[in-house]
């Protein structure tokens, strides 16, 4: 079994790596062979909704989103990290997304268990993972939840609090790549 971490941020080893990474380690402990992908070292292009996607389900842009493409259809399950930005993802989690349609046009997704983790400060992420769920569901993906770290500079999720109250945000993180490894394995 494959986990995929989309680290959807343009900060390296900001809040959002933080809690890919204790997502991933959670999942490898469960069994999974897992791998990290950060948006800051990819050029990605935004869609220009030039419908090529819609007959081959191939998108005709050609620059680092081929690899995620690669890396997505490989994986059994994608967490999704991303920053909570103005009450909404990052430009960099809306272009994936958007780049994703090609995908839908052929099911690519379909199937694959899906989980979302949002780095916020305060306020947007219910919307962020609602969005992500909205996402997944048009995918026709599995949900396996999503999770909250609560921090505003580099590092504070380490201390900060998750979405629930009795779990801190590294404890969420972790709990999510667990989760992501059960409903992959409930139905293999």
């Amino acid at each position: 079994m494959n986990v995929l971490g989309l680290v959807l941020s343009p900060r390296k080893n900001g809040n959002t790596e933080i809690l890919i990474s204790e997502a991933l380690a959670s999942a490898e402990k469960a069994g999974a062979q897992v791998e990290m992908l950060h948006a800051a070292d990819l050029s990605i292009s935004p869609c220009d909704a030039c419908g090529a996607c819609m007959a081959e389900g191939i998108c005709r842009i050609k620059d680092d989103m081929q690899i995620v493409y690669e890396k997505m259809d490989q994986a059994d399950g994608i967490i999704f990290g991303t920053p909570v930005y103005f009450l909404n993802v990052s430009a960099q989690a809306k272009a994936v997304i958007d780049r994703t349609y090609a995908c839908m046009m052929k099911g690519r997704l379909r199937g694959k268990v899906a989980a979302v983790i949002a780095a916020a400060r305060r306020v947007g992420a219910g919307q962020v993972l609602s969005l992500m769920y909205s996402y997944f569901s048009a995918q026709r993906m599995i949900i396996a939840g999503g999770g909250v770290g609560y921090g505003r500079d580099k590092g504070e999720v380490r201390q900060g609090p998750g979405m629930s109250p009795m779990l801190s945000a590294l404890e969420e993180a972790q709990a999510i790549g667990r989760n992501v490894v059960k409903m992959r394995n409930r139905i293999s």
